[in-house]
């Protein structure tokens, strides 16, 4: 695998992670006892920590890119396993 295509696949990786990871450990202004701002949304965040949101996204979309790169090594599942109509 090239270079490129690892580096290419990563980043669709760490882009959806970032996406799958947003409502996981997100605390509201009533959870955190604090008062709301006039128009705020219920489910507005207290505080939202950017680096530590992508140091997660970081972490997992490495975690499921080694796992698409040792299945791309081995082989576990290939094009054919997936083909259910045939």
């Amino acid at each position: 695998m090239q270079p490129t295509s690892i580096s290419a696949i990563y980043l669709l990786f760490f882009a959806a992670s970032v996406f799958i990871l947003l409502p996981f450990g997100v605390r509201t202004d009533e959870e955190a006892g604090t008062p709301r701002i006039a128009g705020q949304a219920d489910s507005a965040p207290h505080r939202f920590d950017l680096k530590r949101h992508l140091l997660k996204a970081a972490l997992l979309a490495a975690l499921l890119f080694g796992v698409y790169y040792l299945n791309w090594t081995y082989g576990w599942i290939t094009p054919d396993d997936l083909d259910f109509y045939h």
